[in-house]
């Protein structure tokens, strides 16, 4: 099985370590991994602002790019949303790309959602000793229903012990430009996150998205805590975790 790794933007400017440990999984996982070295953004931000014609420009790009693939994964249920939720938005006048996106949209998975449920990895590399807690980033969970898959990839993880914190499905506040736009509303839903992170008394939080992951993990140091990691799902399950 040939599959293209989406490394999203974020991750290859902010924590590369991220799509090092999709490579991994996917590795394990018995898939040849394809990188394309040309890639950059899905066209997500200049999508939600507005920009339509440099959205398109992307997706354009990412469907070329990753044509050859048989699937196409990202370490994101925020990119990974734009193109199987927003992609068919922006070509609904064109129907000679609608039906490529179409195909692309088919064959693209959120990482944990195609790790459980398209090549069912029973093994995970990564060893983990301690507590932790998971938070469903908002893409991942309304635009693809990504919520047991991650918790079913974490049970496998030796040493780990998953516990709920309350309101594990509401926003951290972080929504790509409205916590621009919208800070103080932004400071005071993460304010709410942290406190239910700090609730379940684990030793990191978990999930599927950096920015949200930024997003937290800046509002918990400002608040005092030094010591709850923040880790992205792919970084425990195949053990590239540091310190």
């Amino acid at each position: 099985m040939r599959v293209g790794l989406f490394v999203t933007c974020l991750v290859d400017l902010m924590r590369p370590r991220i799509g090092f440990a999709a490579l991994t999984l996917l590795e394990a996982a018995g898939c040849e991994v394809v990188v394309p070295e040309t890639q950059t953004c899905c066209g997500q931000p200049g999508y939600n602002s507005g920009d339509r014609r440099s959205a398109r420009v992307l997706a354009r790009k990412l469907m070329t790019e990753f044509e050859a693939c048989d699937y196409v994964v990202a370490p994101s249920g925020s990119c990974a949303g734009m193109i199987r939720t927003h992609y068919p938005d922006l070509f609904t006048d064109d129907p000679a790309e609608a039906e490529r996106v179409k195909r692309l949209c088919e064959r693209t998975r959120e990482l944990t959602d195609f790790l459980a449920n398209v090549v069912k990895l029973e093994r995970v590399p990564g060893t983990f000793e301690g507590k932790v807690t998971y938070h469903d980033s908002c893409s991942g969970l309304r635009e693809l229903g990504v919520k047991t898959q991650p918790r079913a990839l974490l049970a496998r993880v030796p040493g780990l012990t998953l516990e709920e914190m309350p309101e594990a499905e509401v926003c951290c506040g972080f929504g790509g430009a409205f916590a621009l736009k919208f800070g103080d509303i932004s400071s005071h839903i993460a304010e709410r996150k942290c406190a239910n992170i700090a609730a379940a008394g684990a030793d990191a939080v978990v999930l599927g998205d950096l920015g949200c992951m930024l997003n937290i993990e800046g509002r918990l140091r400002r608040r005092g805590d030094t010591t709850t990691r923040v880790l992205h799902v792919a970084e425990v399950l195949a053990g590239n975790v540091e310190g």
